[in-house]
């Protein structure tokens, strides 16, 4: 399941990045995206873009396309 399908609401455990390059990768790492992290979607922007997630106690925006590219598991 990827990380745009949760409802808000939902929190999931991030499982893989995949078809992200190393620059986006790493700094999703840095914000704390990190597999096996529990990561809640906490709501979306009016016209869908950005998605505001939480990670670790922090609240974060990413883009739909890197959240498309974020495989989460074991939703909650």
């Amino acid at each position: 399941m990827k990380l745009t399908q949760l409802k808000a609401g939902q929190c999931a455990q991030v499982k893989s990045f995949h078809h992200l390059s190393e620059s986006v990768r790493k700094r999703l790492m840095v914000m704390g995206i990190l597999p096996e992290t529990s990561i809640r979607l906490v709501r979306r922007a009016p016209l869908g873009d950005p998605l505001q997630v939480e990670v670790r106690g922090v609240l974060l925006a990413v883009r739909e396309t890197i959240a498309s590219a974020i495989e989460v598991g074991d939703v909650k």
